[in-house]
C-alpha cells in the first residue's frame, strides 16, 4: 500500500522540483509547507495512529488528519490548503472512499478563506460546514452505487460517519486554534 502511495506522490514532487527554478523563495515556502502538512495528514491516517472502529457494517477510523490540512489552510493560505487536503487525502482514499480527497481540498480551502476573517477555531468549524455536503453526497453515492447497499443501510453507516467527522474537526480546530497561536509566537510565517 505505502508503495502505491508513492507511486502517486514521486511524480507530483518530480513535478515540482523541475518547476521550483521559477517561483519566488515565498511560493516554495508556502508548497514546502503544504507537502509537509500532507505528508502529516497521510501519517496520521495509518493504523496505528488512526484507532479503527465499526459503524454497523462499514470499517472506519478515528482520526486526525484534518489538524495539518487546516493548519496548512489557516497559515499558507486557500491554495496551500487545497494542496495539503488533496495530497493528504491519498492514503484515505485509497483505504476507504476515493472521493475523500475532494472532501479534504475544500476543507483545507475553506479554512484558508474563513481564517482571512475568523479566528483558527471558527474557520475550522465553517470549512468544515462547507465540506459536510459534500462528504453526505459522496458518500451516499459511494454506498448506493458502488457498495450496492439499500438505502436504509446507507444512511445507518452515513450519519454516525458525519458525527464522527464532526467530532474530529472540533477537536481538529480546538488544537489548530492552539498551535497556531504557538507557531505565530514563533514568528513563523508565510
Amino acid at each position: 500500500m505505502v508503495v502505491k502511495l508513492l507511486y502517486l506522490v514521486l511524480p507530483l514532487l518530480h513535478f515540482v522540483t523541475l518547476n521550483l527554478g521559477e517561483l519566488d523563495s515565498m511560493k516554495v515556502k508556502v508548497l514546502t509547507f503544504a507537502a509537509l502538512m500532507a505528508a502529516l495528514a497521510n501519517l496520521l491516517s495509518v493504523p496505528p495512529i488512526a484507532i479503527p472502529v465499526t459503524v454497523g457494517p462499514f470499517e472506519t477510523a478515528i482520526h486526525f488528519l484534518q489538524l495539518p490540512i487546516l493548519i496548512s489552510g489557516i497559515l499558507a493560505g486557500p491554495s496551500a490548503g487545497l494542496i495539503a487536503g488533496a495530497v493528504g487525502g491519498l492514503y484515505m482514499s485509497l483505504m476507504m472512499i476515493p472521493f475523500i480527497i475532494g472532501g479534504l481540498a475544500i476543507l483545507g480551502y475553506a479554512s484558508g478563506l474563513f481564517a482571512k476573517k475568523l479566528r483558527p477555531f471558527f474557520s475550522g468549524i465553517l470549512a468544515w460546514c462547507v465540506q459536510a455536503p459534500y462528504v453526505v453526497i459522496t458518500d451516499y453515492i459511494w454506498f448506493t452505487l458502488f457498495q450496492l447497499k439499500p438505502q436504509t443501510v446507507v444512511w445507518g453507516i452515513v450519519v454516525p460517519i458525519m458525527i464522527k467527522l464532526t467530532i474530529e474537526v472540533v477537536v481538529c480546530s480546538v488544537l489548530a486554534e492552539i498551535l497556531i497561536h504557538f507557531i505565530k509566537r514563533a514568528r513563523i510565517s508565510f
